[in-house]
């Protein structure tokens, strides 16, 4: 790795409950809850720590994050944002961009269609082709792609990202 190569995960929120009081109230089930746990694990198997998190402020990816987190042993405080929950992938790596730049790792929880969007625009194509395929087949709840940039936050472009890995968090 570079000197100034950072890492990003980009992660789906795990499986929720399909109604809630309102659709920012809806919590995880139980799967869910599993699912997010598992990718953690994946994750702290890989040696990735964030030193920043930007997860959106509905309920299922509060609690996503809080078992993924919990999986992979972090103590990192996520920045919750509400315009993550709404965000384009556009909006969405707006607010990558504006990552602290002593951060030389990161992760960003959200929802779909924005993060599988995102990913997509982020890859530069290089990559171990069978993982490229599998990110390319869907984004399925608790997924994630862990990407590798150089240079720092404020440069993040379309196309810039090298994916080094793609999990989807079942057991």
């Amino acid at each position: 790795m570079q000197k100034d190569t950072r890492l990003l995960v980009v992660m789906r929120h795990a499986k929720a409950e399909a109604v809630g009081s309102s659709d920012l109230e809806r919590a995880l089930t139980e799967r869910g809850r599993e699912d997010a746990g598992e990718a953690g694990r994946w994750l702290a198997e890989r040696g990735f720590v964030p030193d920043h998190a930007l997860v959106s402020a509905a309920v299922r990816t509060r609690d996503t994050w809080q078992a993924v987190s919990a999986a992979a042993g972090w103590t990192v405080r996520p920045d919750l944002q509400e315009a993550l929950y709404a965000a384009g992938p556009e909006s969405a790596m707006d607010l990558i961009r504006e990552f602290p730049a002593a951060a030389r790792t990161a992760l960003v929880l959200g929802h779909n269609p924005t993060v599988s969007y995102l990913a997509q625009l982020l890859s530069d194509g290089t990559g171990d082709p069978d993982v490229l395929a599998r990110m390319a087949g869907g984004f399925p709840t608790a997924s994630l792609t862990l990407f590798a940039l150089d240079g720092g936050w404020d440069e993040l472009e379309l196309g810039t990202a090298r994916v080094e890995g793609f999990h989807v968090g079942r057991p």
